[in-house]
């Protein structure tokens, strides 16, 4: 067993970079539940130890408003990682967005991967039409 040092990023349908994230994984062999448990609680944890006024996070805290930059956090307090990843794993299988593991589309929370420190790990966000 190897500690597997993975970076994900966020990118637009367009393949524009938004953000980036390291995470570590004890496993090669994981599910996408998995990274995506990982990768909320990673940032989550980076949030509350500096609790700056921006989140940058894969799901917006619910007490949050969205800006340009991220979601704006109203009131400075914690934020409850266990309910981030409960939204995350709920907007997956809402098609909220999509996980690209090297390039190959993840179809389903239980799916199993198996990660090298060389693989790519990209989260596709889409953004809902207005009006529609």
């Amino acid at each position: 067993m190897s500690l597997i040092n993975l970076s994900i990023k966020d990118e637009t349908a367009g393949g524009k970079i938004l953000n980036e994230i390291i995470i570590s994984l004890e496993n090669e062999l994981v599910t996408i539940r998995d990274i995506i448990e990982a990768r909320v609680n990673a940032e989550v944890e980076a949030y509350n130890k500096k609790q700056p006024q921006i989140y940058h996070g894969l799901v917006q805290p619910t007490e949050a408003e969205l800006t340009l930059n991220g979601s704006k956090i109203k009131s400075l307090k914690k934020i409850d990682a266990e309910k981030q990843v409960y939204i995350a794993l709920a907007a997956f299988q809402q098609n909220g967005f999509f996980v690209l593991i090297d390039n190959q589309q993840a179809e389903s929370l239980e799916e199993n991967v198996i990660l090298t420190n060389k693989s790519t790990v990209s989260f596709i966000k889409l953004t809902p039409l207005i009006g529609g």
